[in-house]
C-alpha cells in the first residue's frame, strides 16, 4: 500500500497543486523527473537506464518550450481545449523538427 501512495498519489497531488505561479515554479524544477529517477532507482533499474532517463529528459525539454509560449495566446483566442490540442500538435511538430535538426550531430532522440 505505501508503494501505491508513492507511485500514484504523490505525483497526482503535485499535478493538482501546480495551479499558481509559485507552484508552477516549483514544478519547473523537475520534481516529476526527480520522482521518476527515484522510482527507477527504487525499482532497482540499472545505472545506465537511470542516466538515460535523465539524458532523454534533458533533450525533450527543448522542443516543448514553444508550447509554453504559444498556449496562453491560443487559450485567449480559442479556449482551453482547442488551445491544449493545438499546443500538443505544435509540440509534436517542434519535436520532429528538433529530431531532424540534431541528427547531423549524431544525437538520436528517438
Amino acid at each position: 500500500m505505501p508503494w501505491i501512495i508513492t507511485k500514484y498519489v504523490i505525483p497526482a497531488a503535485i499535478v493538482v497543486a501546480v495551479s499558481d505561479w509559485p507552484s508552477a515554479l516549483l514544478a519547473s524544477l523537475s520534481l516529476v523527473t526527480l520522482l521518476a529517477l527515484t522510482r527507477l532507482y527504487l525499482d532497482k533499474q540499472s545505472a545506465k537506464k537511470i542516466a538515460n532517463h535523465a539524458w532523454y529528459t534533458f533533450r525533450y525539454v527543448v522542443p516543448t518550450l514553444p508550447m509554453f509560449l504559444i498556449f496562453p495566446r491560443l487559450f485567449a483566442r480559442f479556449g482551453f481545449w482547442p488551445a491544449l490540442a493545438l499546443s500538443a500538435v505544435i509540440t509534436v511538430v517542434c519535436f520532429g523538427t528538433f529530431v531532424l535538426a540534431v541528427k547531423p550531430f549524431g544525437i538520436k532522440s528517438l
